[in-house]
C-alpha cells in the first residue's frame, strides 16, 4: 500500500483546543503507511465569491486539499453545530469546479467536548458531507469528553479508550480510502 495523504482540519482555532489535541495524537499515532498533515486555518478568511484573487492562506489549503487522499477533521461544537471555521474551509472547497477537491474522497470525524462530546456538530458535519459527497467512516466514531478526565492538567490526550478509538478510526479511515481508490 502506498502512504495515504490525509489532510487534518480543525474547527477550532484555538492553540490549546482540545480538537486540535486529537488531531495531533492521531498525527503523532497514524499507521505506518499513513502521513497526516494538520492544515492551519488562522489566516482563511470567510468564503467571498466577491474575492477574485485567492488569498495566499485559501491557495494553501486548497494546494492541500488536492493533495490528500482522505480528510480527518477535528470538530468542535459550536450551539449544537460545526464551527464556522471548519464550515469555510469546507465552503472554500467546495466553490472549486465540480467540487472535485471534495467529491468521491474519504473522511472521518472526531471531537472533544462537553458531555455528549461533539456528537450534534459531527451529525451536522456529516449532513454538510451529504452535499460534498465526501464518504465518511461510520465506525468508530469518536466523541470525547473534554472535562471528565479525557485530558490531563496539560491538555494532553490520556484517556485510553478515545486513545484506543483514535487508533480504530484511522484503520477504517486507510480500509476507505483504499477501497474509494479502487
Amino acid at each position: 500500500m502506498s502512504e495515504l495523504n490525509i489532510l487534518a482540519i480543525c474547527g477550532s482555532l484555538r492553540a490549546k483546543s482540545h480538537n486540535l489535541t486529537l488531531l495531533k495524537y492521531a498525527q503523532a499515532n497514524a499507521p505506518a503507511a499513513m502521513k497526516i498533515t494538520i492544515a492551519d486555518l488562522s489566516a482563511v478568511p470567510f468564503y467571498n465569491a466577491d474575492l477574485t484573487d485567492k488569498p495566499a492562506a485559501v491557495e494553501k489549503l486548497l494546494a492541500q486539499y488536492e493533495a490528500a487522499d482522505g480528510f480527518l477533521f477535528g470538530c468542535p461544537e459550536y450551539n449544537y453545530s460545526l464551527a464556522p471555521a471548519l464550515k469555510n474551509a469546507l465552503d472554500w472547497a467546495s466553490r472549486e469546479p465540480d467540487n472535485r477537491l471534495l467529491a468521491g474522497k474519504a473522511a472521518a470525524i472526531m471531537g472533544a467536548g462537553g458531555g455528549m462530546g461533539t456528537s450534534r456538530a459531527q451529525y451536522h458535519l456529516r449532513q454538510v458531507g451529504v452535499f460534498l459527497d465526501l464518504h465518511f467512516v461510520n465506525k468508530p466514531e469518536v466523541f470525547a469528553n473534554a472535562f471528565a478526565g479525557t485530558f490531563d492538567g496539560e491538555g494532553a490526550l490520556t484517556d485510553e479508550r478515545v486513545q484506543k478509538l483514535i487508533s480504530q478510526q484511522l484503520q477504517a479511515l486507510a480500509l476507505l480510502v483504499q477501497n474509494l481508490k479502487g
